[in-house]
């Protein structure tokens, strides 16, 4: 077959395919086109999930007649005119194909008017044939309408959800653009029902709840960081709670310079404030926005615009992270109990000092245990509370007496069931699963000896030999780094096994096996492929180390060690949740407690 060039239909039918995924595709591009001019007004009508009509209309700066034509044209367009405005992207679109591609694979009309004009154009486009422009009656503002879509290519057409899927399709992208910009209002209808109807508003977090729900106001934690030497960065939105996880990664929203995007970068930051606090199947509810100088972003990445590439990946990483994980370190999120046999509510967070549950039980003999106390190995506390946790200068040490008092040395204590801790506070109740308490606070101890530097090793008598995949070996130069950070040394045996000849100490003498350690890291490795991620298979590796050296659900502690393991709540991060996310403790509530038994 001779070459030739394509016709420009058939050019603009292949740009659709990139474009145009569907009709959720056209609502995002005509909406995102209004506020590129300045409308404050929008309405959405769809019909038949907008396979059969998709119709935007605004109240922005309008299209002047002469202009009409080359609105529709490929790679036409008001928002750039330079390469170096590539460079500093202002506006949602820029590449000039959106109209082209979503006329040239529907029926095809726009009418505009320019503010201040007497009277408005419109045209049509019909399988590239291009209608207009000619006089039309119009308002200040532009209506574009897309019928039929696909009509003309039939198998993009067959692909299409059901009528109900792609309406949802239509509102998630709706509400993802609205979130971004309180101060416009939209208006949605499908078939003639209205969907939608948000008021434009001067305040974020309005808009923010009018979309996730007013109901989640109290689970909501608000934030707001500044990053100036990051392109001067602001790091702005809503946290959820614990409590209010999804299953769902659509729980995340994330905006740059209003722009809904899902980089792969700042999804991961925004699970990583999050790791310990939830268990790793859900996703928690945050809305993230982020404002950032266009010219530290490329959003020229793909024709939807949804992928970005930052010049600070790192930094934007970092930050996101850490603006998420300081409004979560201040609040409280142990999770509040009622009974079954009573519940009203669901399980939700509560205010206080962040301890679990509410006195008004009998209080057994402080420090009383029901089992022979055998001896489970607490020293390590006492360098965890003086280097991690928000406790200040506070230790904890497992020899008597030795520790500063603690709120948890007021109150009495017992140990029940061979691994539940009973206590109370002034607000109420308290019960600890000794096991993930201990387990956090292992955590705690392990990455806080990581921050501090190396792990120191521990050379093997005898190396141990592991049969690893060919990428595994190749992998080992890419991680010395994080190897050598670990106290590990590792080499090559061979095109399919590595020799370990070195491991950390300190997994040496918690009796965790070497081999196997090093094993889990090589397929992480594998499987994250950059040291960015790499921290978070740290992470994971490290909840593995904590689950194996923490106290087991059957040990019996002493009274010593029982209010040792209780002031690790004080005095280190995140206590109220094990590293994999289910909770230390909980509480019921001295005012349930009244309640129920008829006190109040």
């Amino acid at each position: 077959m001779p070459i030739r060039i394509l016709a420009p239909e058939l050019v603009n039918q292949i740009a659709a395919g990139e474009v145009v995924e569907r009709p959720a595709s056209v609502v995002k591009e005509l909406v995102e086109n209004a506020l590129d001019a300045g409308a404050r007004r929008i309405i959405i009508e769809v019909e038949g999930g907008g396979a059969e009509l998709v119709r935007v209309t605004d109240d922005g700066g309008g299209i002047a007649p002469e202009e009409m034509a080359l609105a529709v044209a490929s790679h036409a367009t008001s928002k750039v005119s330079t390469s170096d405005d590539l460079a500093a992207i202002h506006t949602f679109g820029f590449r000039g194909e959106a109209l082209a591609s979503i006329a040239s694979v529907s029926r095809f009309r726009m009418i505009s008017c320019v503010r201040g004009a007497d009277a408005g154009a419109e045209i049509e486009v019909d399988g590239g044939v291009l209608k207009g422009p000619r006089p039309a009656p119009a308002r200040p503002g532009t209506v574009v309408e897309v019928r039929t879509l696909f009509y003309n290519v039939p198998a993009r057409r067959k692909f299409l959800k059901s009528d109900s899927a792609e309406t949802a399709r239509v509102t998630d992208t709706l509400e993802a653009i609205a979130l971004a910009h309180p101060q416009a209002s939209f208006e949605m209808r499908s078939n003639g029902r209205r969907l939608l109807d948000l008021v434009a508003t001067d305040e974020p977090a309005k808009r923010t709840l009018d979309i996730l729900g007013a109901a989640l106001a109290p689970e909501l934690l608000e934030f707001e960081e500044h990053f100036p030497e990051l392109g001067g960065l602001v790091v702005r939105g809503f946290a959820g709670k614990p409590g209010i996880a999804r299953p769902s990664a659509r729980a995340i929203r994330i905006h740059l310079n209003g722009r809904p995007i899902m980089d792969r970068v700042v999804l991961h930051a925004v699970r990583e404030a999050y790791r310990g606090l939830l268990d790793s199947a859900r996703t928690p509810t945050v809305a993230l926005m982020l404002e950032l100088d266009p010219r530290e972003v490329d959003v020229n990445v793909h024709p939807a615009k949804s992928e970005v590439r930052f010049r600070s990946q790192q930094g934007i990483h970092s930050a996101v992270r850490k603006s998420i994980e300081r409004v979560l370190r201040a609040a409280n999120l142990v999770p509040a109990f009622v009974p079954d046999a009573f519940r009203t509510p669901s399980i939700s967070s509560t205010d206080g000092r962040g301890a679990p549950f509410g006195s008004g039980l009998p209080a057994p003999q402080s420090g009383w245990s029901p089992q022979g106390l055998s001896h489970v190995d607490f020293s390590a506390f006492a360098a965890l509370a003086q280097t991690t946790g928000s406790a200040g200068d506070r230790s904890v040490d497992s020899s008597a007496g030795a520790a500063p008092a603690s709120y948890h040395d007021e109150f009495p204590f017992i140990q029940l069931l061979n691994g539940f801790l009973v206590t109370e506070d002034v607000d109420g109740i308290i019960i600890v699963d000794q096991h993930a308490l201990h387990e956090r606070a292992m955590f705690a101890m392990f990455l806080d000896r990581l921050d501090r530097g190396a792990l120191e090793s521990q050379r093997l008598l005898t190396p141990i030999v592991l049969e690893r995949s060919t990428r595994e070996v190749e992998i080992l130069a890419e991680i010395e780094p994080l190897f050598t950070r670990l106290g590990i040394v590792a080499r090559a045996f061979g095109p399919r096994a590595v020799a370990v000849e070195c491991v950390p100490t300190l997994l040496h003498t918690r009796g965790v096996d070497g081999g196997a350690f090093v094993g889990d890291l090589l397929e992480k490795a594998v499987e994250h492929g950059s040291l960015l991620s790499l921290e978070s298979a740290l992470h994971e590796i490290v909840d593995m180390m904590s689950c194996k050296a923490a106290v087991k659900a059957g040990d019996s502690l002493t009274a010593v060690e029982i209010r040792a393991l209780l002031r690790t709540r004080e005095s280190i991060e995140r206590s109220s949740s094990c590293p994999h996310g289910r909770p230390t403790s909980i509480r019921i509530a001295r005012q349930e407690l009244e309640r129920r038994f008829g006190r109040s």
